[in-house]
């Protein structure tokens, strides 16, 4: 992921049922558009599995993905579900060939591995030529018309809650950086604290 991860240390806030003031389980899982029966689903950047919990009765197969190994030790004492597998990996060298899932989703984490580097602020992470950010691993392992679902803190927010403002994106800057990764963008929305988006491979 990029250069902010979440302290594994205060792992117990992402349990928080107050996250669903931000996304809830019926927004995510509408947005998604599974299958129960054949869909393949990454969660990048799963943490304890708060959102993949949800996720994972409405597809057939959930990976957690997450880069940081304490986050699953934290995720198997809680207890993963049968249909979900965890892969401690980078979003930007995922261990999935071409094509292997049928959607996808970021609640709360694009900010740590989206754009190429983060030097100068997001709106310059989100050149237009910028065709080497972690947005293109996911975009390479979604099949074609498989939804990426982005729910993230907007630069635009207070940030009384979340990471710094400086190292967040707003909707527009996430837009963006998805359309050059190739994706389709179907929703966006600018809210309050956050950013939602629904795109397409």
């Amino acid at each position: 992921m990029g250069f902010h991860t979440f302290d594994p240390e205060s792992a117990d806030k992402l349990e928080d049922a107050s996250r669903y003031r931000y996304l809830s389980r019926e927004e995510l899982v509408g947005a998604l558009d599974l299958d129960p029966d054949r869909s393949a689903v990454a969660d990048f950047g799963s943490g304890t599995g708060f959102y993949t919990d949800d996720v994972a009765p409405f597809a057939s197969e959930v990976r957690a993905v997450d880069v940081q190994s304490e986050m699953h030790e934290l995720y198997r004492e809680k207890g993963v579900p049968e249909n979900v597998s965890l892969v401690t990996a980078d979003i930007g060298d995922l261990p999935f060939a071409d094509g292997e899932l049928d959607a996808a989703f970021s609640t709360m984490t694009f900010h740590e591995f989206a754009g190429d580097g983060h030097g100068d602020g997001a709106a310059d992470r989100a050149g237009a030529d910028d065709r080497s950010g972690a947005e293109v691993e996911v975009a390479r392992v979604l099949r074609e018309g498989g939804r990426f679902v982005v729910g993230d803190w907007s630069a635009n927010g207070d940030g009384e809650s979340g990471p710094p403002v400086g190292e967040r994106y707003d909707r527009d800057e996430a837009v963006e950086l998805l359309e050059n990764a190739g994706f389709s963008v179907v929703r966006a929305d600018e809210r309050p604290e956050t950013f939602f988006v629904v795109a397409e491979r």
